[in-house]
């Protein structure tokens, strides 16, 4: 009986642990995303699906959620770690850079859909503090889902992509602010509008002025001494407690975890850790951002939409046209063809994620009646389903004009700074490469493990990151995607491998010189897919050679020629592994005989 006891509080962990399992990767193969499964999944698995079946089929409760409120509580996580990535995504430098597009298409496309849609709620029988809650929901669009959706079909470096990229920067941007509100306004629900209601946003004021000023004076230096401990499961370990401590003093101080979280985030988004940061953490925020979405279906009682299937239906409607129409006109005022805006508006036009947050909090805070909030996240859910179908019309209209959308442009991930030469190592090797290719004045951008040497570069002005550069997601964070070469110094020739086989596997058509040890190890970097292997041995060989003979009278153009051709020799054997293979066999049988 104990036995019984003690597995059955694993039962809805186990659950979702399967749905994951079986989910994401079915939803994948149907290129459909998978948060849309997760959402179905939870209603399936929730009171509204199977439990509704439990009293006629008890073996069903089974594969039903026991503990809702147990898993809506470890769901909250999934919001944290997803405001946390958000931050770590920003940095000044890319909000300065795309400050029209993302501050004025952004901040106008809130501000009117948020307007409209809650004049429109008003209009509708709801108080002004409800209508202003559910306009502030359902104004935001799914990053979640949008961005995979323009990445899977190449569109996110069009005009449409950059544009849409920029609306959903600033939606994630004012999804803090709104919590903050309506956290203020729960807190003096009932009271007149007066500016002494404005002194109730002073101890959220402070707490974010603490956040801040206690991040910048803890979160490096920590983050430094961990990474010096080249630790893993440390590193791991330190990401973890930043994401929920964070949250956690948020909290204490009267804010949402989450917005503590997004402070954390983009503190650290300035420093070398950040890719490292983004890799260590992007596991966790899948899986909990999935049991985040599991829970909100468990909540989603989608018998409502049977019984009021036309008020439903037509917020879902209204929200696309109204949403929609925003989009569009000021996409065409910010300059983009009629092509380009409504490609915009039709995957703007539906529901997000954070629909879910507000609309709950505002729930919460007594803000929204229970009843209309849930009506208003059935539409909502039901507007998310509809934006697979939505972005198949868009892509259709994008691929109108191949020629003006294909065109090589800023990457919504990093704007501005163009694809870059990746240099992998910052030793002596790795800097002198560095130096070549500043005078050269062709951009680059570092990564290396070892911290003082990071931070010493970062000081002189270099774009230099702490990281593992042999995990793929590491090397696309870093650019690799569209970097035209990487140069791989690292003094390890086990770890030289690993990247050299990682970046060849992620782009076939990537130049890639890398540093070798000796003529054995170059053959291997060969096999492994370097279009250059350069071995130590055989450099310093041809160094010396070059200035004994120009130090005994050999002319130096003759002396340059013939080192040239050297090299050329010994890289057309090494790139054949047959006659190097000999050589190496035919001097082991020599040492063996000796």
């Amino acid at each position: 009986m104990d036995a019984q006891a003690a597995t059955a509080g694993y039962k809805d962990i186990v659950l979702f642990l399967v749905t994951a399992g079986v989910v994401a990767p079915l939803f994948r193969r149907w290129k459909i995303s998978p948060i849309l499964g997760f959402l179905l999944a939870g209603v399936v698995l929730g009171p509204f699906g199977l439990g509704a079946l439990g009293k006629t089929a008890p073996w069903l409760a089974t594969f039903t959620i026991s503990d809702p409120e147990q898993v809506a509580q470890l769901a909250e996580l999934g919001v944290v770690f997803l405001l946390f990535m958000i931050g770590l995504e920003l940095s000044w430098e890319r909000l300065r850079l795309m400050r029209r597009m993302v501050f004025g298409l952004g901040g106008l496309q809130v501000a009117v859909c948020l307007g409209v849609i809650a004049a429109a709620a008003h209009a509708l029988g709801q108080p002004w503090p409800a209508a202003l809650a559910i306009g502030a929901a359902l104004a935001l669009s799914s990053t979640a889902i949008v961005m995979p959706l323009l990445a899977e079909r190449k569109r996110q470096h069009s005009p449409a992509g950059r544009a849409i990229f920029s609306v959903l920067l600033f939606q994630d941007l004012a999804v803090a602010p709104i919590l903050i509100t309506l956290a203020v306004a729960a807190g003096h629900a009932g009271e007149a509008p007066s500016p002494k209601l404005l002194l109730a946003f002073a101890p959220a004021a402070i707490g974010l002025v603490v956040l801040v000023v206690a991040g910048r004076l803890v979160l490096r230096p920590m983050m430094k001494s961990v990474a010096r401990a080249k630790s893993e499961e440390l590193f791991m370990a330190a990401c973890l407690l930043v994401v929920i401590g964070a949250g956690l003093l948020s909290a204490l101080s009267g804010l949402s975890m989450a917005l503590g979280a997004f402070i954390a985030g983009l503190l650290l988004a300035e420093t070398e850790f950040r890719h490292e940061i983004e890799v260590t953490i992007e596991p966790f925020k899948g899986l909990l951002l999935g049991l985040f979405f599991v829970s909100v279906g468990i909540g989603l009682d989608l018998s409502l939409l049977a019984h009021h299937p036309v008020r439903i239906v037509g917020i879902a409607a209204g929200l696309f046209a109204l949403t929609g129409m925003v989009v569009l006109v000021l996409s065409r005022a910010f300059g983009l063809t009629w092509r380009q805006a409504a490609e915009a508006a039709l995957l703007l036009a539906a529901g997000g994620e954070f629909a879910f947050v507000i609309i709950g909090n505002a729930i919460d805070g007594d803000l929204v009646r229970k009843s209309v909030g849930q009506t208003v996240l059935v539409a909502a859910t039901l507007s998310m389903f509809t934006v697979p179908v939505l972005a198949g019309l868009a892509a259709r209209l994008g691929s109108g004009r191949p020629a003006a959308d294909a065109a090589p442009a800023e990457a919504p991930g990093d704007p501005g700074s163009g694809p870059k030469v990746l240099v992998v190592g910052y030793g002596r090797v790795g800097r002198l490469v560095g130096e070549m290719l500043d005078a050269h004045e062709i951009a680059w951008v570092g990564a290396d493990r070892d911290t003082r040497g990071v931070e010493a570069a970062r000081r002189a002005g270099k774009s230099l990151y702490f990281g593992d550069a042999s995990k793929p997601e590491f090397l696309k964070r870093c650019g690799l995607e569209t970097a035209p070469a990487l140069v791989v110094t690292m003094d390890s020739p086990e770890g030289v491998e690993a990247v050299v086989a990682v970046a060849r596997e992620l782009r076939p058509d990537l130049t890639i010189v890398a540093r070798a040890r000796d003529a054995r190890h170059a053959q291997r970097l060969y096999e492994l897919g370097a279009t250059d292997a350069v071995p130590e041995t055989i450099e310093a060989s041809l160094q010396l050679s070059e200035a004994v003979l120009v130090d005994i009278g050999i002319p130096m153009g003759l002396v340059i020629a013939s080192i040239h051709e050297r090299r050329d020799e010994f890289r057309k054997i090494l790139n054949r592994p047959d006659a190097l293979g000999g050589r190496v066999r035919r001097a082991r049988d020599a040492m063996r005989r000796t």
